[in-house]
């Protein structure tokens, strides 16, 4: 059979490439690579809402705040809140969350649910704290183990709706707190206003944990002096002042704070508020002013913050806002002059 012979086609020429051309040119500089497969780059947004794509890079680890795609190797965030890398873990901060409680916190809480040996307590956390019958102080101090008879006459200490400030004292395995009121400086709250805000610290405002969470405010116009209790939780207690070096005991003898547990009845579980002047009274009010007029306006709450503002709507007593408004009012611009006068006294230290 015959058969023919046919000349050879000629090849494709191979392409060269130019050692300068860094797209196209290997680790030898000559050969034509393909170009790698482009990934989504790392979100550089400072604020990323719920379901928006961080990344679909592999080499990234999800971590709080976020969850991968169930198709694809997509992280995905789950929260509104701050992007934050560390090394190669991504997580998210939220803008606002519920207090994680932390051993030796100070917070402020309600009481919720009684029960047979203990309180339930409500710190603006996910779960609701425990305050046993055994941490707290007894009336006239003594210190013995609790029978049944405190059990039954447990109401008379706190009841629900009863407010207290309190240190966390453990943490249980499921994240509920553990609180106690051994102490002076804690225990039922009377004689004052309660504010809850928004924010647990951080960059949204809020309480921030600082070296003194309670203090004592001189106020002026004739106020007296006004306690200001910032609880870690976001919960706030503001009330007249009633501590002092010595107090009166049996027979009018004076007896020192040391032993002040001594002569203390069930007046420290009452709930009768004391006269409280109007002064006093316009001033704590004020104090609540300058607090929500920080959280209005993302400013961190501690005690610099505080007494910055308080000092500020002082001097600012005889201006009027847009509207005609008195001075007294510490919302709207008159507010925001008085946040402004605080953030930069804070600065200029």
């Amino acid at each position: 059979m015959p058969f023919s012979i046919t000349a050879p086609a000629a090849q494709p020429p191979i392409a060269y490439n130019d050692a300068s051309d860094s797209d196209s040119a290997d680790s030898e500089g000559d050969i034509d690579m393909a170009p790698p497969a482009k990934r989504h780059k790392l979100s550089t947004k400072s604020i990323v809402t719920p379901g928006e794509m961080v990344t679909d890079d592999p080499q990234w680890m999800r971590g709080h705040g976020t969850y991968t795609s169930p198709t694809t190797t997509a992280i995905l965030s789950s929260v509104s809140g701050t992007l934050l890398k560390t090394n190669k873990l991504l997580s998210i901060s939220p803008l606002r969350a519920r207090y994680t409680p932390e051993i030796g916190d100070l917070v402020v809480g309600r009481i919720v649910e009684v029960q047979t040996k203990r309180w339930k307590v409500d710190l603006s956390a996910p779960l609701l704290a425990h305050l046993p019958l055994s941490a707290i102080n007894l009336p006239g101090g003594i210190l013995r183990k609790r029978t049944s008879t405190d059990e039954l006459a447990i109401r008379s200490f706190f009841s629900e709706g009863d407010l207290l400030v309190a240190e966390v004292q453990s943490i249980y395995q499921d994240g509920a707190a553990s609180l106690h009121t051994r102490s002076l400086k804690y225990g039922k709250l009377r004689n004052g206003v309660f504010l809850a805000v928004s924010g647990t610290g951080g960059g949204g405002g809020g309480v921030v944990r600082a070296r003194r969470q309670v203090w004592t405010v001189h106020t002026g116009n004739g106020g007296g002096e006004v306690d200001v209790v910032l609880g870690v939780n976001g919960y706030i207690w503001i009330c007249k002042h009633s501590g002092s070096e010595m107090v009166e005991g049996k027979g009018g003898a004076q007896v020192s704070i040391t032993r002040i547990e001594e002569v203390v009845g069930e007046s420290m579980y009452s709930n009768r508020n004391d006269d409280i002047g109007p002064a006093t009274r316009k001033e704590i009010a004020r104090l609540a002013g300058v607090v929500r007029a920080l959280v209005e306006y993302g400013v961190r709450v501690d005690e610099e913050m505080v007494m910055r503002g308080y000092e500020a709507s002082l001097e600012g007593e005889d201006m009027e806002d847009e509207g005609g408004e008195s001075g007294e009012y510490l919302g709207g611009e008159r507010g925001k002059k008085v946040v402004a006068r605080a953030l930069e006294a804070v600065n200029a230290t």
